[in-house]
């Protein structure tokens, strides 16, 4: 009997954060869970910042996943976006390590390329995949979706 496996993928993000929990086991996969962690556009950054750590903690409080996968930095043409996105994304982590979970990081490209098989896929490719993939009667957010192709993509890469 294969071993089963919870990974937590997240989409990060400085105002809205996408998260998504998986099962694996073997090469089948479930979803458990999907969601947005929003943060206020109105509040400063460190408000916002201090918002999606208390919601990822919520979501691996609840969820227990085994396991953390975030999406890595794209280069982005506005710098101080690059930033705050850096700053979201070590929350992030921090997050993740406070429950003990180690964390593997995917550039966005391997992310679309895992599970649309095209590296420059559009959003919406990956959403219908995620959607494909996990057999959901319906399509999840796009930033939820981005956040399951992140679990979807450490699945692949790293199985247990």
């Amino acid at each position: 009997m294969s071993r089963v496996s919870r990974i937590l993928g997240v989409d990060p993000g400085s105002r809205i954060t996408g998260y998504g929990v998986i099962e694996q086991e073997g090469n089948r996969l479930r979803l458990v869970a999907a969601g947005v962690i929003r943060a206020d556009r109105h509040r400063e950054l460190p408000a916002r910042l201090l918002a999606i750590h208390r919601g990822l903690t919520e979501v691996i409080a609840l969820h227990r996943p085994d396991r953390a996968a975030v999406e890595d930095l794209f280069t982005a043409v506005n710098p101080r976006s690059a930033l705050k996105l850096g700053h979201a994304r070590g929350v992030i982590i921090l997050a993740a390590m406070e429950h003990g979970l180690p964390v593997a990081e995917y550039s966005p490209r391997v992310v679309k390329q895992a599970v649309a098989g095209y590296g420059q896929a559009s959003k919406e490719q990956v959403q219908q995949m995620v959607r494909a993939l996990l057999k959901l009667a319906a399509s999840p957010s796009q930033d939820a979706a981005d956040a399951l192709a992140v679990a979807i993509c450490c699945a692949n890469h790293n199985p247990f």
